[in-house]
Protein backbone atom coordinates (compact mmCIF):
# COMPACT_ATOMS: atom_id res chain seq x y z
CA UNK A 1 0.00 0.00 0.00
CA UNK A 2 1.35 3.42 -1.00
CA UNK A 3 1.47 5.99 1.78
CA UNK A 4 0.09 9.43 0.91
CA UNK A 5 0.60 12.74 2.69
CA UNK A 6 -2.85 14.21 3.17
CA UNK A 7 -3.09 17.98 2.72
CA UNK A 8 -5.48 20.20 4.67
CA UNK A 9 -6.59 21.96 1.48
CA UNK A 10 -6.27 20.96 -2.18
CA UNK A 11 -7.37 22.53 -5.46
CA UNK A 12 -8.20 21.12 -8.88
CA UNK A 13 -9.08 23.27 -11.89
CA UNK A 14 -10.35 22.88 -15.45
CA UNK A 15 -12.29 24.96 -17.98
CA UNK A 16 -14.94 24.80 -20.69
CA UNK A 17 -14.49 23.92 -24.35
CA UNK A 18 -16.19 24.70 -27.64
CA UNK A 19 -16.29 22.83 -30.94
CA UNK A 20 -14.76 25.18 -33.50
CA UNK A 21 -15.12 22.98 -36.60
CA UNK A 22 -16.31 19.52 -37.55
CA UNK A 23 -19.70 19.13 -35.90
CA UNK A 24 -21.67 16.13 -37.19
CA UNK A 25 -19.12 15.38 -39.91
CA UNK A 26 -17.00 13.87 -37.13
CA UNK A 27 -19.66 11.18 -36.73
CA UNK A 28 -18.83 10.02 -40.27
CA UNK A 29 -15.06 9.87 -39.92
CA UNK A 30 -14.15 13.49 -40.60
CA UNK A 31 -11.94 15.49 -38.17
CA UNK A 32 -13.14 17.95 -35.55
CA UNK A 33 -11.38 20.75 -33.67
CA UNK A 34 -12.24 21.74 -30.10
CA UNK A 35 -10.90 24.89 -28.44
CA UNK A 36 -10.31 25.40 -24.71
CA UNK A 37 -12.26 28.24 -23.06
CA UNK A 38 -10.01 29.20 -20.13
CA UNK A 39 -12.28 32.08 -19.06
CA UNK A 40 -15.06 29.67 -18.13
CA UNK A 41 -13.49 27.89 -15.19
CA UNK A 42 -14.39 24.95 -12.99
CA UNK A 43 -12.75 24.71 -9.55
CA UNK A 44 -12.88 21.85 -7.05
CA UNK A 45 -11.55 22.54 -3.55
CA UNK A 46 -11.05 19.80 -0.98
CA UNK A 47 -10.59 20.49 2.73
CA UNK A 48 -10.32 18.08 5.63
CA UNK A 49 -13.11 17.76 8.18
CA UNK A 50 -13.50 15.62 11.27
CA UNK A 51 -16.27 13.40 9.94
CA UNK A 52 -18.53 13.08 6.93
CA UNK A 53 -18.00 13.62 3.22
CA UNK A 54 -19.79 16.83 2.32
CA UNK A 55 -20.37 18.07 -1.23
CA UNK A 56 -21.08 21.77 -1.82
CA UNK A 57 -22.00 22.27 -5.48
CA UNK A 58 -24.09 24.94 -7.26
CA UNK A 59 -27.09 22.60 -7.55
CA UNK A 60 -26.38 20.15 -4.73
CA UNK A 61 -25.46 20.55 -1.07
CA UNK A 62 -25.31 17.34 0.88
CA UNK A 63 -23.34 14.22 1.65
CA UNK A 64 -21.61 12.04 -0.91
CA UNK A 65 -23.74 9.05 0.11
CA UNK A 66 -26.92 10.97 -0.77
CA UNK A 67 -25.89 11.98 -4.31
CA UNK A 68 -28.06 10.44 -7.02
CA UNK A 69 -29.59 10.82 -10.48
CA UNK A 70 -27.76 13.56 -12.42
CA UNK A 71 -24.81 13.32 -10.02
CA UNK A 72 -24.31 9.57 -10.25
CA UNK A 73 -21.30 9.94 -12.54
CA UNK A 74 -19.55 12.21 -10.04
CA UNK A 75 -20.50 10.00 -7.09
CA UNK A 76 -19.01 6.97 -8.83
CA UNK A 77 -15.84 8.92 -9.72
CA UNK A 78 -15.32 10.17 -6.17
CA UNK A 79 -16.03 6.73 -4.68
CA UNK A 80 -13.48 5.09 -6.95
CA UNK A 81 -10.89 7.77 -6.20
CA UNK A 82 -11.40 7.12 -2.48
CA UNK A 83 -10.98 3.39 -3.13
CA UNK A 84 -7.77 4.07 -5.04
CA UNK A 85 -6.31 6.09 -2.18
CA UNK A 86 -7.64 3.63 0.42
CA UNK A 87 -9.45 6.51 2.09
CA UNK A 88 -13.12 5.53 2.07
CA UNK A 89 -13.69 6.73 5.63
CA UNK A 90 -11.81 10.01 5.45
CA UNK A 91 -13.75 13.21 6.23
CA UNK A 92 -13.72 16.05 3.70
CA UNK A 93 -15.64 18.94 2.20
CA UNK A 94 -15.63 19.18 -1.59
CA UNK A 95 -16.60 22.68 -2.71
CA UNK A 96 -17.37 23.10 -6.40
CA UNK A 97 -17.40 26.47 -8.16
CA UNK A 98 -18.32 26.57 -11.85
CA UNK A 99 -18.71 29.27 -14.49
CA UNK A 100 -19.52 26.69 -17.17
CA UNK A 101 -23.15 26.60 -18.32
CA UNK A 102 -24.70 23.15 -18.31
CA UNK A 103 -26.30 21.50 -21.34
CA UNK A 104 -24.71 23.96 -23.75
CA UNK A 105 -22.09 21.71 -25.30
CA UNK A 106 -19.25 23.31 -23.36
CA UNK A 107 -18.04 20.21 -21.57
CA UNK A 108 -19.34 20.90 -18.07
CA UNK A 109 -19.43 17.23 -17.01
CA UNK A 110 -15.94 16.52 -18.34
CA UNK A 111 -14.63 19.67 -16.67
CA UNK A 112 -16.06 18.54 -13.34
CA UNK A 113 -14.38 15.13 -13.65
CA UNK A 114 -11.00 16.66 -14.56
CA UNK A 115 -11.05 19.25 -11.76
CA UNK A 116 -12.22 16.79 -9.09
CA UNK A 117 -9.60 14.22 -10.07
CA UNK A 118 -6.89 16.87 -9.94
CA UNK A 119 -8.14 18.00 -6.53
CA UNK A 120 -8.02 14.46 -5.08
CA UNK A 121 -4.52 13.83 -6.38
CA UNK A 122 -3.41 17.15 -4.91
CA UNK A 123 -5.21 16.28 -1.65
CA UNK A 124 -3.15 13.11 -1.33
CA UNK A 125 -0.01 14.78 -2.73
CA UNK A 126 0.20 12.19 -5.50
CA UNK A 127 1.60 12.47 -9.02
CA UNK A 128 -1.02 12.52 -11.76
CA UNK A 129 -0.15 11.68 -15.37
CA UNK A 130 -2.31 12.89 -18.23
CA UNK A 131 -3.12 9.30 -19.16
CA UNK A 132 -4.40 8.60 -15.65
CA UNK A 133 -6.33 11.87 -15.64
CA UNK A 134 -8.13 10.96 -18.87
CA UNK A 135 -8.87 7.45 -17.57
CA UNK A 136 -10.45 8.85 -14.42
CA UNK A 137 -12.50 11.35 -16.42
CA UNK A 138 -13.75 8.53 -18.64
CA UNK A 139 -15.43 6.96 -15.61
CA UNK A 140 -17.67 9.97 -15.02
CA UNK A 141 -18.18 10.67 -18.72
CA UNK A 142 -19.06 7.03 -19.42
CA UNK A 143 -21.80 7.05 -16.80
CA UNK A 144 -23.12 10.51 -17.68
CA UNK A 145 -22.94 10.28 -21.49
CA UNK A 146 -22.78 6.59 -22.29
CA UNK A 147 -20.03 6.38 -24.92
CA UNK A 148 -18.00 9.62 -24.85
CA UNK A 149 -15.53 10.30 -27.65
CA UNK A 150 -12.93 11.68 -25.26
CA UNK A 151 -12.69 15.07 -26.98
CA UNK A 152 -14.42 16.91 -24.10
CA UNK A 153 -12.15 15.51 -21.38
CA UNK A 154 -9.05 16.11 -23.49
CA UNK A 155 -9.95 19.74 -24.25
CA UNK A 156 -11.10 20.86 -20.80
CA UNK A 157 -7.74 19.65 -19.46
CA UNK A 158 -5.71 21.34 -22.22
CA UNK A 159 -4.47 24.87 -22.89
CA UNK A 160 -4.31 24.26 -26.65
CA UNK A 161 -6.84 23.07 -29.25
CA UNK A 162 -7.55 19.38 -29.68
CA UNK A 163 -7.73 17.53 -32.99
CA UNK A 164 -10.08 14.57 -33.02
CA UNK A 165 -11.00 11.79 -35.44
CA UNK A 166 -13.47 9.09 -34.47
CA UNK A 167 -11.87 5.98 -32.93
CA UNK A 168 -8.56 7.83 -32.50
CA UNK A 169 -7.03 9.45 -29.43
CA UNK A 170 -7.46 13.25 -29.30
CA UNK A 171 -4.25 15.09 -30.18
CA UNK A 172 -2.97 18.51 -29.09
CA UNK A 173 -2.58 21.02 -31.93
CA UNK A 174 -0.17 23.83 -32.74
CA UNK A 175 -1.74 27.05 -31.48
CA UNK A 176 -0.67 30.52 -32.57
CA UNK A 177 -4.01 32.28 -32.54
CA UNK A 178 -4.64 35.94 -31.81
CA UNK A 179 -8.40 36.12 -32.15
CA UNK A 180 -11.48 36.68 -30.00
CA UNK A 181 -14.45 34.30 -29.90
CA UNK A 182 -17.92 35.35 -28.78
CA UNK A 183 -20.39 32.61 -27.87
CA UNK A 184 -24.12 33.24 -27.68
CA UNK A 185 -26.90 31.01 -26.36
CA UNK A 186 -30.14 30.88 -28.35
CA UNK A 187 -32.04 29.95 -25.20
CA UNK A 188 -33.19 26.77 -26.92
CA UNK A 189 -31.65 23.62 -25.50
CA UNK A 190 -29.64 21.93 -28.19
CA UNK A 191 -30.79 18.41 -29.00
CA UNK A 192 -27.73 16.52 -30.18
CA UNK A 193 -29.46 13.16 -30.48
CA UNK A 194 -32.26 14.66 -32.56
CA UNK A 195 -29.77 16.53 -34.74
CA UNK A 196 -27.75 13.37 -35.37
CA UNK A 197 -30.98 11.64 -36.44
CA UNK A 198 -31.82 14.50 -38.82
CA UNK A 199 -28.43 14.22 -40.53
CA UNK A 200 -28.73 10.44 -40.73
CA UNK A 201 -32.20 10.69 -42.26
CA UNK A 202 -31.05 13.25 -44.81
CA UNK A 203 -28.15 11.00 -45.76
CA UNK A 204 -30.61 8.18 -46.47
CA UNK A 205 -32.89 10.38 -48.58
CA UNK A 206 -30.20 12.46 -50.35
CA UNK A 207 -27.03 10.37 -50.05
CA UNK A 208 -24.87 12.09 -52.67
CA UNK A 209 -25.53 15.73 -51.79
CA UNK A 210 -25.46 15.15 -48.03
CA UNK A 211 -22.22 13.16 -48.26
CA UNK A 212 -20.70 16.01 -50.24
CA UNK A 213 -21.53 18.41 -47.40
CA UNK A 214 -19.91 16.08 -44.86
CA UNK A 215 -16.80 15.65 -47.00
CA UNK A 216 -16.53 19.41 -47.49
CA UNK A 217 -16.85 19.98 -43.75
CA UNK A 218 -13.88 17.68 -43.27
CA UNK A 219 -11.84 19.68 -45.78
CA UNK A 220 -12.75 22.94 -44.04
CA UNK A 221 -11.68 21.51 -40.68
CA UNK A 222 -8.34 20.44 -42.13
CA UNK A 223 -7.80 23.99 -43.43
CA UNK A 224 -8.81 25.45 -40.08
CA UNK A 225 -6.06 23.44 -38.41
CA UNK A 226 -3.49 25.41 -40.39
CA UNK A 227 -5.12 28.77 -39.60
CA UNK A 228 -4.77 28.14 -35.85
CA UNK A 229 -1.08 27.35 -36.28
CA UNK A 230 -0.45 30.36 -38.56
CA UNK A 231 -2.79 32.93 -36.93
CA UNK A 232 -4.68 33.43 -40.19
CA UNK A 233 -7.84 34.91 -38.69
CA UNK A 234 -9.34 36.15 -41.95
CA UNK A 235 -9.18 32.71 -43.53
CA UNK A 236 -10.55 31.07 -40.38
CA UNK A 237 -13.55 33.40 -40.54
CA UNK A 238 -14.24 32.38 -44.13
CA UNK A 239 -13.95 28.72 -43.19
CA UNK A 240 -16.41 29.21 -40.31
CA UNK A 241 -18.93 30.88 -42.64
CA UNK A 242 -18.59 28.06 -45.17
CA UNK A 243 -18.96 25.44 -42.43
CA UNK A 244 -22.18 27.03 -41.23
CA UNK A 245 -23.59 26.88 -44.76
CA UNK A 246 -22.87 23.17 -44.93
CA UNK A 247 -24.32 22.57 -41.47
CA UNK A 248 -27.44 24.46 -42.49
CA UNK A 249 -27.71 22.26 -45.57
CA UNK A 250 -27.45 19.18 -43.36
CA UNK A 251 -30.61 20.40 -41.61
CA UNK A 252 -29.30 21.11 -38.12
CA UNK A 253 -29.54 24.90 -37.94
CA UNK A 254 -32.55 26.73 -36.44
CA UNK A 255 -34.23 30.12 -37.11
CA UNK A 256 -32.84 31.48 -33.82
CA UNK A 257 -29.33 30.32 -34.75
CA UNK A 258 -29.68 31.98 -38.15
CA UNK A 259 -30.83 35.20 -36.48
CA UNK A 260 -27.81 35.29 -34.16
CA UNK A 261 -25.33 34.34 -36.89
CA UNK A 262 -26.69 37.12 -39.13
CA UNK A 263 -26.60 39.64 -36.28
CA UNK A 264 -22.96 38.82 -35.57
CA UNK A 265 -21.95 39.07 -39.22
CA UNK A 266 -23.79 42.38 -39.68
CA UNK A 267 -21.95 43.72 -36.63
CA UNK A 268 -18.58 42.98 -38.21
CA UNK A 269 -17.76 39.38 -37.25
CA UNK A 270 -15.07 37.88 -39.47
CA UNK A 271 -16.89 34.57 -39.29
CA UNK A 272 -19.86 33.03 -37.47
CA UNK A 273 -21.44 29.59 -37.20
CA UNK A 274 -23.41 27.28 -34.99
CA UNK A 275 -21.39 25.11 -32.63
CA UNK A 276 -22.18 21.70 -31.19
CA UNK A 277 -25.30 19.70 -31.93
CA UNK A 278 -27.39 22.49 -33.41
CA UNK A 279 -31.20 22.76 -33.64
CA UNK A 280 -30.87 25.44 -30.97
CA UNK A 281 -27.98 25.61 -28.56
CA UNK A 282 -25.07 27.96 -29.14
CA UNK A 283 -23.33 29.88 -31.92
CA UNK A 284 -19.83 31.37 -32.11
CA UNK A 285 -18.51 34.50 -33.79
CA UNK A 286 -14.92 35.51 -34.55
CA UNK A 287 -13.22 38.91 -34.49
CA UNK A 288 -9.69 40.23 -34.09
CA UNK A 289 -10.29 43.29 -31.88
CA UNK A 290 -12.12 44.38 -28.74
CA UNK A 291 -14.00 47.24 -30.40
CA UNK A 292 -15.73 44.93 -32.87
CA UNK A 293 -16.27 42.33 -30.14
CA UNK A 294 -18.31 44.90 -28.18
CA UNK A 295 -20.40 45.65 -31.28
CA UNK A 296 -21.02 41.95 -31.85
CA UNK A 297 -22.06 41.44 -28.24
CA UNK A 298 -24.47 44.38 -28.43
CA UNK A 299 -25.95 43.05 -31.67
CA UNK A 300 -26.40 39.58 -30.20
CA UNK A 301 -28.12 41.05 -27.15
CA UNK A 302 -30.48 43.00 -29.40
CA UNK A 303 -31.17 39.85 -31.43
CA UNK A 304 -32.29 38.07 -28.27
CA UNK A 305 -29.32 35.98 -27.16
CA UNK A 306 -30.06 34.59 -23.69
CA UNK A 307 -26.45 34.56 -22.53
CA UNK A 308 -23.16 35.66 -24.07
CA UNK A 309 -19.56 34.72 -23.28
CA UNK A 310 -16.29 36.03 -24.66
CA UNK A 311 -12.93 34.26 -24.90
CA UNK A 312 -9.94 36.43 -25.78
CA UNK A 313 -6.98 34.45 -27.09
CA UNK A 314 -4.95 37.55 -27.87
CA UNK A 315 -1.50 37.44 -26.38
CA UNK A 316 -1.20 41.21 -26.22
CA UNK A 317 -4.24 43.01 -24.90
CA UNK A 318 -5.23 46.24 -26.61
Amino acid sequence: MVAFNLKKTAIGKSHAKVILMGEHAVVYGQPAIALPLPNLTFTAQLTTRATGQLILAPAYQGYLSDMAENYEGLRQLITRLLDFFDANDIGFTLKITSLIPQERGMGSSAASAIAITRAFYDFFDAKLTNEALQNWAAIEEGITHGSPSGIDAATVASQVPVWFIKHSHPEAMAFNFDGILILADTGIHGQTGLAVSVVRNNLVNQPQSMQNHITDLGKLTLSAKDTLADDNIELLGTLMDDAHSHLRALGISHPKLELLVSAAKNAGAIGAKLTGGGIGGTMIALTDNQKTAKKIIAALETAGAKEIWMQNYQQHQE
